[in-house]
């Protein structure tokens, strides 16, 4: 079959990349259909979610959100209400895709084969199906954040970790910066590389392994034991059990120190996650943010998790690897220096930025041979 959209010829694309074409004819014309369409529950009402030898439903697997990767959190105005896009919008949404799907496959492919060798700037990860969401949030109806409580705003502009310095303690990095964590969503939400979960099930207890930061949840399914208030957490304290065929993970015990869908929150944070297996390869992760102290409103947000080709949950060996903080106090030093110079010089102090007028320091800058550090030496 040669498909229409870009005369691509695949026998697995309509199965296994989440989109399907007319064939060609003398008037082509591409009928696209989003991979959350063709998930098995949608296509089947029929289908049942697969389940384990005890009798609960089978979520095991590793799943990331590499699919999710240019979907917005909020929805842009254009929108409105709807969660997804409309079949010729859906279809932009694919042609926008630089060098369509062979590019996507192939990408995919190469990543697969060769993340021990590529950088982790290099192996920036792709994944293998298109959705058709708006957004990742879903309520409020508008896919928008809530609006702030005033203690809510003065919470969004206290910084987690400078971006551009100054850095002069641990505190001006991040908990990211320091392979800390990222919490409990920012595990899980795209970013360049390292969004992928594995999920493990007993009849008693679930555990979710994130490979950024190697952080793991161990959840008790008892719904009736209680987490001590006086015990927080960066990921918090959690209970699960089962509601029908979904998985409602309810936690609370929270430091306020750490993001929930990118957004600052109080201690009094309480996240409900309901995980449903919809498809052999999919399952759908949807988050409940309630927090009164930062939000007027509680509000949802939405993530279909995938399997990808080959991949693997790599030990993330984030403190061996971690160049950050070094390469970040390299650039704080390399502006002092500057900064003395122009003031041993009667000059304007000089901006936060490159040399060369950018945004930045050089935190990214490659270090020079004295600098560089070699982790492999026997030393």
């Amino acid at each position: 079959m040669r498909f229409a959209a870009w005369g691509l010829t695949s026998v697995a694309a309509a199965c296994s990349c989440g989109f399907v074409f007319a064939q060609e004819s003398a008037e082509p014309a591409a009928i696209a259909v989003s991979a959350e369409r063709m998930a098995a529950a949608a296509a089947d009402p029929q289908w049942e979610v697969p389940r384990l030898s005890w009798g609960a439903p089978n979520l095991e697997g590793t799943f990331t959100s590499r699919d999710m990767s240019g979907i917005p959190m909020s929805r842009p105005e254009r929108f409105g209400n709807r969660r997804t896009l409309t079949d010729v919008e859906f279809l932009d949404r694919l042609r926008a895709t630089p060098g369509g799907l062979a590019a996507i496959v192939e990408s995919n492919r190469e990543n697969s084969e060769n993340r021990l060798q590529l950088s982790a700037l290099d192996s920036a990860e792709s994944g293998s199906r298109t959705f058709g969401y708006t957004s990742y949030i879903i309520e409020p109806a508008d896919g928008q954040y809530p609006a702030l409580t005033p203690e809510g705003g003065a919470r969004q502009s206290v910084a987690s970790g400078q971006a551009n310095g100054p850095f002069f303690t641990t505190e001006d990095f991040s908990y990211y910066d320091r392979c800390i964590t990222r919490g409990v969503t920012g595990s899980i939400l795209p970013s360049l590389y390292g969004d992928a979960m594995r999920i493990v099930q007993t009849p008693n207890t679930v555990a979710i392994s994130y490979e950024m930061l190697h952080d793991t949840r161990v959840i008790p399914l008892d719904r009736q034991q209680q987490a001590d208030p006086g015990v927080r957490q960066y990921l918090g304290t959690s209970i699960g059990y089962w509601e029908g065929d979904t998985l409602v993970v309810e936690t609370t015990n929270f430091t306020d120190e750490l993001p929930v869908g990118r957004m600052r929150h109080s201690e009094d944070l309480k996240l409900t996650e309901r995980i449903t297996r919809i498809d052999p390869e999919m399952i759908d992760y949807v988050v409940r943010v309630d927090d009164p102290r930062t939000f007027t409103e509680p509000w949802t947000f939405r993530l279909t998790l995938t399997t990808q080709p080959d991949y693997e949950v790599l030990e993330y060996s984030c403190h061996e690897g971690n160049f950050f903080v070094a390469s970040a106090l390299r650039a704080e030093r390399d502006y002092q220096q500057r900064v003395a110079e122009a003031r041993a010089n009667g000059e304007p102090i000089p901006e936060r930025n490159l040399p060369s007028g950018g945004a930045t320091l050089e935190i990214y800058e490659a270090p020079s041979a004295s600098d560089a550090v070699d982790i492999n030496s026997a030393d």
